[in-house]
Order: structure tokens, then C-alpha cells, then sequence
């Protein structure tokens, strides 16, 4: 690792200065031309966007290198980088969806709003690129609040609507209580060990003699990465918001900020939290109790989601629940000890991406067209809007895990991976996963059935096409490419993964 001084620093804290640096140009086109075009707007958010992706790729470190910048406040190494990547394309991918949205910024009042709010999906993707890279425990908090407290103001940008500021209000409540608890337990692991950093954290922790305070204290952080990846019991929040925000605004946030919260979360527990921290510990849990803690956790999560989203009828609430469910999912890749486990979670949330983002872009071009965001606004799709629905029809496989898909491969992957570790409670968590894979056929098959057999409640012989904007349509049918591709041969994706698989 090859620690730089803050003046070259700089140079490798280059793509958050590009998007920083956007921030600035779309605040300054708003100042001097208010109510500035949004498609102004987005092209300025999308340049800076592809800005970062290039500086990312002219500045990352050599083969498995990595540097410290600013005094080890922050990590540049090709483990971030990757997730950095995946939030320059959730931003990109947003940005696109917003430009056509009714519901992201306001037709009525002329776009006054459209710089204002590519202003904070843009810093929200700077708040998540520091938060890949933080090994500071006050940088991480920092990070993580800077991403909740912009995501409150996306929530409820639809100023005039009811639900969109309930939405935000229950959002604040809920992250002001997860932020409590998790500085609470940053408190304690800094009485503990008497540093901020992560890897000075884990070289205490191994002398340290009071395991209960220490097992509270990552208990308690935990709550806060918990609140941001919606998992069971902090998950309260995520279907009135994902209901009530703007459609492209809750596609942003089931993808983004929760591939940030995994990609922190996962970085705490390699450097700070270590196994061997507990080797002989008389914790709470036993003498290693991660694997145990975050094994109910994820099958709590899963289990929930999917049991709930089977009766619900709003489809950003069905896939509000089937975010949830996906979170459990994708914590189990954090329950095996080898790389194996990492790899496949960082495979899985590469994928999540494209079969989110599509899933939420086929439901904003629908409600684009005034039909609404329930089942009913989905009948006879198949034969209204072809293409779009075909594309839908692909996320929704994926989504379930079924081939030739590349939702087949994230979880054949993190299946095989516990299975590979061996042992009764990591295969019955398996078996778990296997059967809350197949729970969700039936909520994913509601949404088929109403494009290609109707719904029971729609009028009958409403078959009028619907006419879905060309670069809605274009954009959701690029989400859906990489899914059919990966499918069908994803070693690539899964070797890049494993090759950025290296920590500062």
C-alpha cells in the first residue's frame, strides 16, 4: 500500500473532483438561467458522470495496487473502483429515465427544479463513491449521512404530492434513528480502541479484553449499514419511500445507495472486524458470532420480503418488498469466510443493478403515459407495448432467478459459495435461499400474467397500443442485453469481480 501526500492525493481523488465539479457547473447554469431545461440539466450530470467513469480508469492504481490518500482517510484501490463504476451507471442510467419522467421534476413549472435535482443525484453519487473508499470510521459516517440526507430531499422532491412528502418524513424519522444507533456504536469501538481508523480498530481489538462491549458496539453499527440496505429489522422505511418518491428517484435508490451500504459494510468487517478478533472470545454470540448474526439476518430479510410482496398489487411496492428480499439475498455472500463469497455478492449486486433499474424504468415509462403504477396499468402490455413488455418480462426472470438469465448465475453463485464452505447452518441458509427463490416466481408471475392474460379489473378489450418515448424504450432494452449475455457466459463479469477483490 503506498501511502500520498494530500497534494498527490489529488490527482487519484480525481473523479470525485469531476463530479464535484458538476455539482458546481449545474448550480451555476441554474443561477444564471433558473428553470434551465432539464435535458440542459441532464446532459450537464450525464458528462460529468462519464467524466468520473474515465478519470476512475486514467487514475486507478496499478495491478492489485492501492493507495492511501489523504493521511488513510480514504482507500483508492480497484475494490472501490469497482463499485464506483456501478454507481457512475446507476447515476447515467437515472439521469436518462428523469429526463422523460413526469414525476422527477415538474412539467407544470416549466423545469424550474431539473438542475436542483441532477444536482443531488450527482452528489449522492459523490457521498457513494466516498463511502467505497472510506477506512476512517467518521469519513464512513460522514459519507453514509451525506448519501441519507440527499436521498430525503430526492424522496420528496414531488413538492405538491402527499406521498412524496410522506415519503421523505419517513425517511428522516428512520434514518435520524439508524444514524443514532450506529454513532452510538462508533463511540464505543472508539473507547474501545482509541482510533478511528479501520485497520488501527482491528489491530486493537485483538488485545482487547472486553468482547461484550465490543460485540455491542459492532452490533449497533450495524443498525446504521442496516437502515441503508433495507434489511429486516430496518427495513420499515423502504416501501412507503420506494412507493412515494419519484419512479426514477426510488430506481436510484434501490440500486445505489444500497450497492454503497454493501460495499461499506463488507470493507468494515474484512478490515476492522476480523475473525480471528473473536478467536477465543466469550462474545454474546459465541466465539464467532458474524457469521451466525448476519446468517439470521439475511434469512429474516428474504423471508419477510418475499412473504409480503406476495400481496401486495402497487408495482413499486411489490418491488419495494422484492428490494428487501434481494438484500437478503446478497447477504449471504457475506457469510463465507474465502473470496469466493465476496465475489459472487459483488457479481450479484453488479447484476441487481441492470434488473433493477430496468424493472423500475418499464414501470416510469408506463406511468409516463398516464396508466398508472399498479397491476392494472400492466394489462395486456405483451400486446400494447411489445418490446417493453418482452424487456420486462426478462427483468422479472432475472429478478427470480431463473436461466438463461444472469439473475441465475448472482445466485447459483452465492448458493454454490455457501455450500462450498460447508456446514449445516450455511446449507440450511442455502436451502432457505433456494426456497424463497421459488416464493417469488409467484409475486414476479402477477406481473407476467397481467401483460400477456390481462388483469381480472381492467376494462375488457382495452387494447389501445401504448406508445412508450424512444429513448425510454432504448434504455431499458440496453438493461436488458447484459442480462440475456451474462446469462448465457458470465465469467467475464465474474473475473472482473474477483480481480477487484483487493483491499487497501
Amino acid at each position: 500500500m503506498n501511502a500520498l501526500s494530500n497534494i498527490d492525493s489529488l490527482r487519484s481523488f480525481a473523479p470525485e473532483l469531476v463530479l464535484g465539479a458538476g455539482v458546481i457547473a449545474l448550480l451555476v447554469v441554474d443561477l444564471v438561467q433558473r428553470g434551465s431545461s432539464r435535458m440542459v440539466a441532464g446532459g450537464i450530470a450525464t458528462a460529468a458522470s462519464i467524466g468520473a467513469a474515465l478519470a476512475l480508469v486514467a487514475t486507478a492504481p496499478g495491478a492489485g495496487g492501492a493507495e492511501g490518500l489523504f493521511g488513510g482517510l480514504i482507500a483508492r484501490d480497484p475494490y472501490g473502483d469497482f463499485w464506483k463504476m456501478l454507481f457512475v451507471v446507476a447515476t447515467v442510467v437515472v439521469g436518462v429515465m428523469a429526463t422523460r419522467a413526469r414525476d422527477a421534476v415538474d412539467y407544470d413549472q416549466n423545469d424550474r427544479d431539473a438542475a436542483e435535482f441532477y444536482a443531488l443525484t450527482l452528489t449522492v453519487c459523490l457521498g457513494m463513491f466516498v463511502m467505497a473508499s472510506a477506512t476512517d470510521l467518521l469519513l464512513a459516517y460522514l459519507s453514509l449521512e451525506t448519501v441519507s440526507i440527499l436521498s430525503f430531499a430526492l424522496a420528496g422532491f414531488k413538492h405538491r404530492d402527499r406521498k412524496s412528502s410522506e415519503a421523505a418524513l419517513k425517511y428522516a424519522i428512520y434514518g435520524g434513528v439508524a444514524s443514532g444507533c450506529m454513532l452510538y456504536g462508533l463511540s464505543l469501538l472508539y473507547g474501545l480502541t482509541g482510533t478511528t481508523s479501520l485497520a488501527g480498530i482491528a489491530a486493537a481489538e485483538l488485545t482487547a479484553h472486553n468482547p461484550m462491549t465490543l460485540t455491542i458496539g459492532v452490533a449497533l453499527t450495524l443498525a446504521g449499514f442496516g437502515y441503508k440496505i433495507a434489511v429486516v429489522p430496518f427495513h420499515q422505511w423502504c416501501p412507503d419511500v420506494y412507493e412515494g418518491a419519484p419512479t426514477p428517484v426510488t430506481a436510484f435508490l434501490s440500486v445505489g445507495p444500497k450497492a454503497a451500504g454493501f460495499a461499506l459494510l463488507a470493507r468494515f468487517f474484512v478490515a476492522a472486524v476480523p475473525d480471528e478478533v473473536f478467536a477465543d472470545a466469550d462474545s454474546l454470540f459465541g466465539s464467532h458470532p458474524w457469521p451466525m448474526l448476519l446468517g439470521a439476518v439475511a434469512v429474516m430479510t428474504m423471508t419477510y420480503g418475499n412473504l409480503v410482496a406476495l400481496v401486495q398489487t402497487n408495482v413499486k411496492r411489490l418491488l419495494a418488498y422484492s428490494s428487501i428480499a434481494h438484500a437478503g439475498y446478497v447477504m449471504m455472500g457475506m457469510l463465507v469466510t474465502g473470496d469466493d463469497g465476496m465475489t459472487a455478492m459483488m457479481f450479484y449486486l453488479a447484476v441487481y443493478l441492470f434488473m433493477n433499474l430496468g424493472a423500475f424504468g418499464v414501470v416510469c415509462a408506463v406511468a409516463e403515459r398516464g396508466l398508472g403504477e399498479d397491476l392494472r396499468a400492466f394489462h395486456r402490455l405483451g400486446y400494447r407495448a411489445p418490446l417493453v413488455a418482452a424487456c420486462m418480462a426478462v427483468f422479472l426472470v432475472s429478478l427470480t432467478g431463473l436461466p438463461p438469465t444472469a439473475g441465475f448465475a448472482g445466485k447459483f453463485l452465492l448458493f454454490a459459495a455457501l455450500i462450498r464452505e460447508g456446514g449445516a447452518l450455511l446449507w440450511a441458509i442455502a436451502l432457505i435461499g433456494v426456497l424463497n427463490s421459488a416464493i417469488s416466481l409467484f409475486y414476479y408471475a402477477k406481473i407476467l400474467k397481467a401483460m400477456y392474460f390481462g388483469y381480472e379489473g381492467a376494462p375488457a378489450g382495452d387494447d389501445s397500443p401504448v406508445a412508450i418515448h424512444r429513448p425510454h424504450t432504448a434504455l431499458i432494452v440496453a438493461m436488458t442485453v447484459p442480462l440475456i449475455l451474462l446469462g448465457v457466459y458470465w465469467s467475464p463479469l465474474l473475473d472482473l469481480a474477483a480481480a477487484h477483490l483487493s483491499f487497501w
